[in-house]
């Protein structure tokens, strides 16, 4: 199946000289939810105007929904719904004027019937005839998705979909964005939760510098880069770690009463051995713990100075 978007050597640099993108291939495949994650000015949200036709690229190719964004621009925007992360919109008009509006702009007919359904998904249609700048700044940021969606869209960009809301309507959100999925809807999201993109995302794409540095699976991405840790509460404290346990990764903590090992989450098989090594030597325990890597320890890693993470996922 070919991708519903398709990014061909992309690049972007601006006057002042930034290069905000550099040489980006990325490919979206269709139904899916994409989580992008990066830092602070990593270039996500660039990334997203060029594909968008909001930004004009320096160089390279973007295709969404079978049109190139330059050479077809509008059918390509037709196919595309953007939440911005603003909450920018005509403060003074009703949510059903301003919904209605913008699914006028891209040449759809009056549909009041839909309109009703995408409020009423989105828990808006109570307040339908209220004006925007009455509402709490969750309730605007659901406006903005009901704008998004008000032509339905194919693809649907979320830049920070839940910044500044509670985590009450954050997790609503994610039901929905989920619903949206499965009526065949293709999600990519930018967000700062890494708690987000492990809750919802199929794969994980993660941008630093202007370049996509990893696009993976989040199965498989958890299994290559998570990590668990061991933590083993000693009867008696250590005063280092014996000689004969030099194969395993361990660390002593606690005052010597912990020895603390970390390993590949795809080698437990080595626990039971260093325990059996354990009652060898005479090393007595009270407690065990076990720890897994979650994304955020996995993100970190990646978007570190060292990028020893992105050695080894590429190894």
């Amino acid at each position: 199946m070919a991708p519903i978007i398709a990014v061909r050597n992309l690049s972007k640099t601006y006057a002042s000289g930034l290069a905000a993108l550099k040489q980006v291939d990325l490919d979206i495949e269709p139904g899916e939810i994409f989580a992008l994650l990066g830092p602070n000015g990593a270039g996500k949200t660039t990334l997203i105007g060029v594909i968008c036709g909001i930004v004009r690229p320096t160089s390279g190719t973007v295709i969404a929904d079978g049109h190139d964004i330059q050479a077809n621009a509008r059918a390509a925007r037709s196919a595309i719904g953007l939440v911005p992360q603003e909450l920018s919109t005509d403060m003074f008009e009703t949510v059903w004027a301003t919904v209605s509006f913008s699914r006028g702009l891209f040449g759809k007919p009056a549909n009041p019937g839909y309109v009703e359904k995408v409020l009423r998904d989105l828990a808006l249609w109570d307040k339908r005839d209220a004006k925007i700048m009455t509402l709490s700044g969750g309730m605007k940021r659901r406006v903005l998705i009901a704008k998004a969606l008000s032509h339905e869209p194919r693809i649907l960009f979320l830049d920070e979909p839940t910044a500044g809301v509670d985590v009450e309507l954050r997790r609503d959100m994610w039901r929905l964005i989920k619903e949206l999925r499965s009526t065949g809807v293709t999600i990519i999201l930018t967000t700062h939760y890494i708690e987000e993109a492990e809750q919802m995302a199929d794969r994980i794409g993660v941008i630093r510098k202007g370049e996509i540095i990893l696009v993976e699976d989040k199965a498989v991405l958890m299994k290559k880069l998570g990590k668990k840790q061991l933590t083993v509460t000693l009867r008696e404290p250590l005063t280092d770690v014996p000689s004969a346990l030099a194969s395993y990764d361990l660390a002593l903590e606690g005052g010597g009463r912990q020895l603390v090992y970390n390993f590949p989450s795809d080698a437990e098989r080595s626990v039971a051995p260093l325990l059996r090594e354990l009652s060898n030597l005479g090393i007595e325990f009270r407690d065990l713990q076990t720890r897994q890597s979650s994304l955020e320890d996995i993100f970190v890693s990646l978007v570190s100075p060292t990028g020893s993470a992105k050695r080894g996922a590429e190894s």
